[in-house]
């Protein structure tokens, strides 16, 4: 059988659907190639969000919904476009998209779902950075298991090279003091120490920096808003109405000024008993939908109260590297393909920034 055209398989894209991506594949895949293989044919796209783990599937949809590429091979290759920013701001040097996880109040597990958002990014196929910009409480170098002692290495002085972690590019306050030394520091002089991390670290061609932000709505979330290049924001919460309301300030903020929210994360949503299986919402059901819905942003996903999260992440292996297979990994990776499919579709809604030629008979 002959092999289907280039026409053909674009169409197809445009159709075809697999589990796991919010969209037709022709929204975020185009045609690169098609070669034949030794066991059937090789299909190469370019795509515009990372969704490495969907290879397999996109192949199924497209061998069913198209005569000549029974036992397809694809092959995705990413090209994540950087996003829009704010003018006036300037762009971060070799960073494409700034992505800020924040939450309106501590103790809903925004520092765990920064880590593992960053971790599924990368195991999807993005370059991805993580910044600890909890200036007073860095936890990102427990949560990826990096000795208390290291340190970055200075360039030129005044340059840091980011320390790797599971494939991550990463910095923290953690790698710069000691963990029994408190950061007494008034906002001005922590939001100072924010801009010289995320301005003075040596990223290497970032598609993604996830930037773990502290909790609330203070000096450095308004320093992240005025002064960097943010893409987007991913707001955590827990159902419980006391964490809903804080979620609500810290929608507000980043929509004061001018950042998009690309979804919330619902954490602990439901608790399953690992004795008998009972499955409880202790903190309530549904508050991260419903506030989604209130806000017209989407429900990125939810999150079990699973005691292997804070294991794996206090020991350094967080849940997305220390059971990849997994059905909480698989939860992550669904967030974070939601997450990207939601910013690309802020840039191409975004519109194009450039100056404005305007004529009179004057």
């Amino acid at each position: 059988m002959s092999q289907p055209s280039t026409a053909a398989i674009s169409a197809a894209l445009a159709t075809c659907r697999v589990a796991g991506l919010d969209a037709p594949l022709g929204e975020v895949a185009s045609f690169l190639e098609l070669q034949p293989g030794a066991t059937g044919p090789r299909l190469r796209l370019r795509s515009t969000v990372p969704m490495a783990g969907l290879a397999s599937a996109i192949a199924s949809g497209l061998s069913a919904a198209l005569p000549g590429l029974e036992g397809v091979v694809v092959e995705l290759e990413p090209h994540i476009a950087a996003g829009a920013r704010k003018q006036g701001v300037e762009a971060l040097d070799r960073v494409g998209n700034v992505i800020a996880v924040a939450s309106g109040k501590g103790g809903v597990g925004k520092s765990t779902t920064a880590v593992n958002l960053a971790l599924a990014l990368a195991a999807e196929g993005g370059r991805v950075g993580l910044l600890d910009a909890d200036i007073y409480g860095p936890s990102q170098q427990l949560m990826l298991g990096i000795a208390g002692d290291r340190q970055p290495t200075v360039r030129d002085g005044k340059f840091f090279e980011p320390i790797m972690a599971h494939g991550l590019q990463t910095m923290s306050m953690g790698y710069l003091v000691t963990a029994n030394t408190p950061m007494v520091w008034r906002g001005p002089m922590a939001s100072g120490a924010l801009q010289q991390m995320l301005q003075q670290t040596l990223w290497h061609d970032l598609d993604y920096l996830i930037v773990d932000m502290p909790p609330g709505t203070g000096d450095i979330q308004l320093t992240l808003a005025q002064k960097v290049p943010v893409s987007g924001a991913v707001i955590v919460t827990t159902p419980q109405d006391i964490a809903l309301l804080d979620c609500r300030k810290g929608i507000e903020m980043f929509r004061k000024v001018e950042i998009p929210v690309l979804g919330v994360v619902e954490n602990m949503a439901v608790h399953i008993c690992s004795a008998c299986g009972h499955a409880e919402h202790l903190f309530g059901a549904g508050g991260g939908e419903r506030i989604a819905q209130a806000y017209g942003v989407p429900l990125l996903g939810a999150l079990p109260l699973d005691i292997r999260i804070r294991e794996q992440t206090d020991g350094g292996t967080p849940t997305v590297v220390a059971e990849p297979s997994g059905a909480i990994a698989a939860i992550y990776r669904d967030i974070a393909r939601r997450t990207a499919l939601h910013l690309a579709r802020l840039q191409i809604a975004a519109p194009a920034r450039g100056p404005v030629i305007s004529f009179s008979n004057d």
